[in-house]
Parts: structure tokens; sequence; C-alpha cells
């Protein structure tokens, strides 16, 4: 039997205390109530399956569509594949409208449409994939990762110039082929020889989506003499190195596609060859690599290999590959995780981001994701990427993005943010000049997720999968051409209506995702309504309805929204507020500045040298207004003051501050102790509720796609004596430290950040290290600008043995100053140099006139240590006395 993915703990899910209503209520996250997606489910409706409006419908709800017949009219799942659940449609046949249609055509008249003449990895001047030879200075990913939503943006809006350029590239790819069954760039790498096949993967995507719109039979032709290629190649040479090894699942991706076209057998031993040398994506409690992108994109090669090896493992490897990601690192709103290049331990914070390229790369892997295994989680999960996470990354004129996002952020600017986020860089700002991987790759996120709203079904019907105003052409039935048109302001208003056009009437299926947030929808035909059998839940399921339509039925489908909360327990019990599938954030006052792109570009950014750098300059946004605020809570329920409908905006574009059509009043209190950094990044959040005094406001919050500096992800606001009170953010020590030594996932500056943990397993709070070393003498040292007076230190040392780790507080230690002539000595009359877990032990000493200190640490025989803040001077308060494990 099948595995049912229904029987698989997704993330996230409804806790069982689930209520709704205007006052948002509660729901829970945490890792240990992981539990089956579709809980708690209402009926739609009453008796019947049939009213007078559907007295020839066939009306049933369905996990996901049945698989036991083949679509008659596009290209599915071939034996011996498992059938298709759904089925893409050829590029072209969904063509967007509304605020999607405004943002693509954003994209053709901002960078993307320009990036041709703006980047010179796209000049066509020495460049490889133009070159017979493969040879060439530029020519790797840049190119098809451009063309990959550059093409489509062209055949989906019809603008015949774009067509037009991007034909230049693909006929260029196409004569690139050499005899050998090669093709593009000839990038071998130097210590093995063996071939980098990542940017040919990039590649077919292009040429897949040009076959579609075109019929060119040049491209099966190329992608078989290619996977020839392939298939001759030793498995020692195949997918080494990194890239290409994390992820083989677009490689295997087209090995399929063109399976579905020819049936060549050699393919399925080639996919077989693949999916044996790309990294292990289902092993078992870990991920065989953290960085974001590649877990956007290598997480569904186990599913996507299911699709021919059969095996049910394969499929909950992926599943669980997904929530693992979320589980350490997701624990936060808008359907990412904190990777800012790399997730770390310890950097789970709302405030750590996700790469642009992860957040289109996660929608694509929906998207295939779905089309495998027909669950709605996977258009669920893509919506709330798409809605709330995607938006914000564009400016919104779409002239530039910026190389990381986050949930809470309230940064964009040329500044370097590391280590707070890994990368080191101004990658929080907003450049067309910049950040070259996402620079290009950005452009497929809106044209593939249109092309994705609508799919075909094996028993030859059509699917809303998500919800986007658009036009649908299709063939349906015994082989009626039917076009249905999509009008909605979803995810902003909650009616979603249809207008069905033929030419004489025909049977088909339709089928409509009901989001998994959403209890009790309504659907009717021609104003009558349907109703389901009294026990059918449909939260997270389809509505499938089969019946004989005719032209112009007009079909209504309505996913009545309520205010939620999302309660993040395992992220200091923060909450979210969402209304459907939009998540909402403060709305923060911005200030948008523009400075010369070249001034603030990454140490990789190339451009054209005959680009006028001042007709792109990038943006920083700053706060004009506060930004820290809790949330002042009823209970378990957030009293929304007011609900706003405003004005549809008349560029049509909702995803801005001031365009919102949609805007929430609630009441919120000032955190005092919540501030920036010392990284210049929003302080990291601290346990729930938090104290504070001040008085309560009103605040708004708007649709967090809408945001470019938001708080998504809020503390609990109070003044209740058992309320924790915040440790400040900002930098408490003004000092520069230094180690001997410091683990790579670790930090020394953690030592002087101003952060406490609230107890041995908080990994939200950075820390310093001395591991791998054990039993070894070490030193941690602070640096002063100027020499300073300092007769008390205080030191608060890591030691996780409450959860079997190898660090334990040292053996001993005792404290150094630097003389005016430049030798280290021991300060004179020190008090004991305590060795406490969970509290600051403190120094007294005779004063001293010095630049520097020094912690000279013996550490236990065995054991390596570590430190979580080291304070100088009198005002160190013990506010974690009592705190003690011992």
């Amino acid at each position: 039997m099948p595995y049912s993915l229904h029987d698989r703990p997704l993330f996230p899910t409804p806790s069982p205390r689930t209520q709704r209503g205007l006052h948002g209520a509660i729901r829970a996250v945490s890792r240990q109530a992981l539990i089956a997606l579709g809980l708690a489910a209402a009926a739609l409706g009453g008796g019947g399956c049939r009213t007078s409006a559907a007295a020839q419908a066939d009306v049933s709800v369905v996990d996901r569509p049945a698989v036991d017949q083949r679509n008659a009219h596009y290209v599915s799942n071939r034996p011996p594949l498992q059938p298709s659940r759904f089925i893409k449609l050829p590029v072209g046949a969904v063509r967007p409208s509304g605020w999607l249609e405004e943002a693509m055509r954003r994209q053709l008249d901002g960078m993307t449409g320009e990036l041709g003449e703006i980047s010179a990895w796209l000049q066509k001047e020495d460049n490889a994939w133009l070159s017979p030879d493969g040879k060439g200075e530029w020519g790797w990913e840049e190119v098809p990762y451009w063309l990959k939503g550059y093409g489509n943006l062209g055949y989906l809006l019809g603008d015949h110039h774009v067509i037009a350029e991007a034909r230049v590239w693909i006929e260029g790819t196409i004569n690139s082929q050499r005899g050998d069954g090669n093709f593009g760039p000839a990038r071998f790498f130097n210590d093995d020889g063996s071939q980098d096949f990542w940017a040919n993967m990039v590649m077919l995507h292009c040429l897949q989506s040009y076959y579609e719109y075109t019929g060119d039979e040049r491209v099966i032709e190329l992608m078989t003499r290619y996977f020839r290629y392939q298939h001759s190649v030793p498995d020692d040479k195949m997918l080494t190195h990194y890239w290409q090894h994390m992820r083989g699942g677009d490689n295997l991706y087209a090995v399929y596609w063109l399976y579905n076209r020819t049936g060549d057998a050699f393919l399925l031993e080639l996919a077989d060859k693949i999916y044996r040398n790309t990294a292990d994506w289902a092993m078992d409690g870990d991920l065989p690599n953290w960085h974001n992108v590649n877990i956007a994109q290598g997480f569904r090669a186990p599913a996507q290999y299911w699709q021919q090896a059969g095996d049910d493992a394969l499929l909950r490897a992926t599943y669980n590959s997904f929530n693992e990601a979320r589980v350490r690192y997701g624990q936060v709103p808008g359907g990412m995780f904190g990777a800012d290049e790399n997730a770390r331990a310890g950097y789970d914070d709302p405030r750590q981001a996700i790469e642009t390229c992860g957040i289109v790369e996660q929608m694509f892997s929906n998207q295939i994701m779905l089309r495998i295994t027909g669950d709605p989680f996977w258009a669920d999960h893509c919506e709330n990427v798409a809605f709330n996470t995607a938006p914000a990354a564009f400016l919104p004129d779409y002239r530039g993005l910026r190389y990381l996002v986050s949930p809470n952020g309230v940064t964009c600017d040329r500044h370097n943010h590391a280590p707070g986020i890994q990368n080191a860089g101004p990658f929080t700002l907003m450049s067309a000049l910049s950040n070259r991987c996402c620079q290009h790759n950005h452009s497929h996120g809106w044209p593939y997720l249109a092309e994705n709203l609508w799919l075909a079904t094996p028993d030859n019907g059509l699917c809303a999968a998500m919800y986007v105003p658009s036009r649908v052409t299709a063939i349906v039935g015994d082989g009626a051409t039917v076009t249905l048109t999509e009008e909605t302001r979803y995810p902003f208003a909650d009616r979603v209506s249809f207008t069905v056009g033929l030419e004489g009437d025909a049977a088909f299926p339709l089928y409509f995702r009901i989001p998994a947030w959403c209890d009790a929808p309504e659907l009717t035909i021609n104003g009558e309504a349907l109703t389901l059998g009294a026990g059918d839940t449909v939260a997270g399921k389809y509505i499938r309805v089969e019946r004989t339509w005719s032209d112009g039925d007009a079909i209504e489908l309505r996913l009545p929204m309520e205010v939620e909360l999302t309660r993040w327990e395992n992220n200091h019990d923060s909450v979210s507020v969402n209304r459907g599938p939009l998540t909402f954030s403060l709305k923060i006052g911005q200030d948008f500045e523009p400075i010369p792109a070249d001034e603030a570009a990454v140490w990789d950014a190339r451009w054209r040298t005959d680009v006028d750098v001042e007709d792109w300059p990038a943006v920083e946004i700053f706060p004009t207004t506060a930004w820290n605020y809790g949330l002042v809570l009823d209970g378990d329920r957030l009293p929304v003051v007011d609900l706003h409908q405003h004005a549809w905006p008349e560029d049509n574009y909702p995803f801005t501050a001031d365009a919102s059509p949609i805007s929430l009043t609630v009441r919120a209190r000032r955190v005092p102790g919540w501030s920036l950094d010392r990284h210049g990044l929003v302080g990291v959040l601290q346990d729930s509720p938090a104290y504070t005094e001040e008085p309560v406001e009103h605040v708004e919050l708007i649709p967090m796609g809408a945001a470019h500096l938001r708080i998504s992800a809020f503390p609990v606001a109070s003044d209740a004596d058992d309320a924790h009170r915040w440790s400040p953010s900002i930098e408490a020590q003004h000092y520069h430290a230094s180690a001997s030594h410091c683990y790579e996932g670790d930090w020394t500056g953690a030592i002087c950040d101003g952060l406490l943990p609230s107890d041995d397993v908080n990994e939200g709070v950075t820390r310093h290290t001395f591991w791998d070393h054990r039993g070894s003498a070490e030193w941690l040292q602070a640096g002063f600008d100027e020499r300073r007076r300092v007769d008390e230190v205080a030191v608060f040392w890591f030691d996780d043995r409450a959860i079997g780790g190898q660090c334990r507080v040292p053996a001993s230690w005792r404290l150094m100053f630097r003389d005016a002539a430049g030798a280290w000595r021991e300060v004179r009359n020190a008090s004991a140099y305590g060795t406490a877990r969970a509290r600051y032990n403190t120094v007294t000493f005779d004063p001293v006139e010095t630049d520097a200190l020094r912690l000279e640490v013996q550490l236990q025989d065995g054991f390596s240590a570590g430190c979580w803040e080291w304070r100088v001077g009198p005002e160190t308060q013990d506010h974690h006395e009592g705190h003690d494990h011992d």
C-alpha cells in the first residue's frame, strides 16, 4: 500500500487547543508537539452532497487525486515511475494577472529585465555559454540562473523582446553541444579531473521551459545525447565536489522529465547513478549540509527518487529533512529557517536570515513536492513563503534586492553585521549590482509560481492549487479546451471567483485546494451552494467537483479567515499573528536612502564596464519609529482593536507598507531591554512574557510581505510580577575580545555581547568555547581602546554537562593585566577565582591602570570549557544568582 503522507508529522501543525475568532487564539508550535496535519477540521455544510445548482455534480472531499488512470492530454510519469498526483501544464498555459502580473512586469522593468546590460557575468563577449567549445572568461551558474526566470517571464507575459533575447542564449547553448554529447561551459576540477555539472543542471530547466513553450525537438535531442554522456561517466567522477553533490536532485528532475517524453530505458539507469552519487538527504536525524540553499533544493531528492525506487522510506526522508531544518532553526514565522549562509548551532532567533536564493528555491521545491505527492501541505507552505517572506526581499520597483531576509529585521544597510549573521559583508543592503547568486537566481520565483497555480489531474481535470489572479487554458475531459479565469484579492481577502469559458459543454472534474487553516469553506456554482455529507472534513484537503460544465458557469470559493496567534514555544514563547495565509508584522516607519552601489558592493560583484552605476543606486532603509514592542494578550488571546480593509492600491501592487489593503490594530507595550545589539541587529529574543512598565499603546500590524523592516515574532509584554526581566540587548562591555582558541561554530565576541542564557540548553544566545581543546592551558583577552582603571571583573562560565556535553567550568583561572611596559602581570590581592556554574563569578582586586586584561584558564582534564559573558567593572549585577544547577 502506498505510504500515506498524512501519517507523517509535519511542521508546523495546529495544536489540539486551537481556537479561532476575532480575538486571535494561540497555536502552539514545539518540537514536542509535531502532530499530523489536518486535525480538527470542521465539516462543510449539512447533510446532502448535491444541490439544485449542481444536480448533475459529483462532489466529494479527497486527500489528493486518485491515480487509477493517467492524464490523456499532458505528459505525466510513465511506468515504472510512480503515477503523478498532479501534472504540470506546459509553459504558457497559465497566465498571471492582478498583483502577480504586476510584480512580474516590475521584474522586467527592473533588474531582471536589465540584468543582461548590467551584469558582467551575462555579457555575450567571451561567454562560455555562447562558445561552441565551452570556453570563455564568463560562464557558470549566473547565465542559467537568470535565464531560468527571464525567459519564463517573457513566455508568460508575451514579451517578444524578452523571448528573442532568451532565444540568443538558448541557441548558443544548443550549439555548444560537442561530439561526445557534453554541452555548455567546459568546467573540470583540477584535483581529480571530474566535471562540474552544476551549471548545466540549471540550464536544463531553461531548456525544458523553452521546449514546453515552443516544442523545439532539438531540446529532446540535446538532452538525450547529454544524458548518454553522463551515463558514461564513472561513479568516481560523477557529482563530485560541493555544489553539484548537494544538488543532484536538479539533475534527477531533468532526467525524469525527459524519460516521461521518450521512455528511453537508459535514463532510469542514469537516475540510479545520479541518486547514489548525490549527498545523502535521507540520513536519519541530521542533514548532510546546512547551507540554506542546499537545504531548500536538496531535501526533496529522496522524494524525487521515490518515484522510481518506490521505497516509502525515501518519501518519509524528505518530510523528515524538511522538518529537521525547521525544528532546529525554523521556529519562526514566514515558512523558512535561519541560515544566513549556513545554519549554526545557537543561531535560531527570528533575526537570523535566509538568502533570497533559498526563498525562491524553496518555493520551487514545494511546487515539485506538490506534483509528486499531491499533499496540499506543500501548496500551503509555498503560499506561506511566497506571501510572507519573498516580497520583502525586493525593492518595490524591483530595481534591487537584498541577499538576506529575516522575520525580525530592522536593519537594511551597507554595514557588516557578522557574526550576528554568518556571512560578512553588506548583505542586508538592497542592490542590483551585488549579491552575485541571488542577483541572477531570484528571477524564477514569481514566474514558476504562476506556472504552478493550476495543475492537471490524472482524471483529465484541473486543480486550482494556489490562489492568485490568473487565467488557464487547458485540455480537459474527452478533449475539450477550457479557459478558467480566476479573479481574487486573496491572500488579502477571502473570496476567489472563477469563470468557465467553453465552446459547448464539457464534463470534467475541478479540484479546489482547501488550506489547512480554513475549517469552513463555502463553494457555490452559479449562486447555488454545494454541500457535503455530515462529518466530511475539508481543511488541508481538496473539494472535487465533477460535472458537465457550460460556458459562463460562475464558481465562487470563500475561504473564511480568522485572526490567530502562533506560539513559538522553542523560541522563548514568542508569538506571531496570522490571518489566513498572511502573517502580520509591526508597521515601522521606513526611510529609503539611496547610496552609490559601487561603494557598498560585495567583493565578488562584477558589472559591465559601460554601466552607469548612478542609474542603479543601492538603497538603505532605516527605521523612523520604535520597533521594540511586545504584544499584550488576554490570556491566550490577542484582543484585536480593529481590522482595517483599505482600498486596493491603484498600482495593483499590495506588498508595500503604505499600500497594503489590510491591517490590524492591536495593543502592545514597548520592551525597554530590547534594542539593537553590538552587531547592529535586532537583539535576540528572551523569554516571554517580558516585563515592562511602559504604557499600553495601539500599534498597527501589516502583512509581513509588505514590511521591508519588520518585527514578525513578538515577545509577549506584561507587568506581572512573574514576567521575565530582560537583559539589555546592547553591548554591555566595550572592549575587543580575543582568545587562544575558539570553536568555529562559536564566537569570541559573545563574551561581551551582554546576553546570558536562560538555562544550560539555551541555543538562542551565542557563547565562546575552547572546543575541541581539552585539558589545556588557554586564555581570553579584553582589549581597550584607551587605558582604564579596573578593580573588578565577573565571569559567567559555560558548562553543558546538563545536556551531556563535554564542556565544564575550568579547573582554575587567574586574572592578568598588561602594564605600561607591555608585560603581563597578575592582579594583586584578588578575591577567590570562582568556578561556580550558572552564575557570575565576581573577583575584586587592587585597582590597575591597563589597556588589556587576560583570563589565564586551565581546563579540566579530559574536558573543554567556555564563557557566556565576561564583564569588566563594578557595574556587574549578579541577576542570575540562585540559578545554580549544582
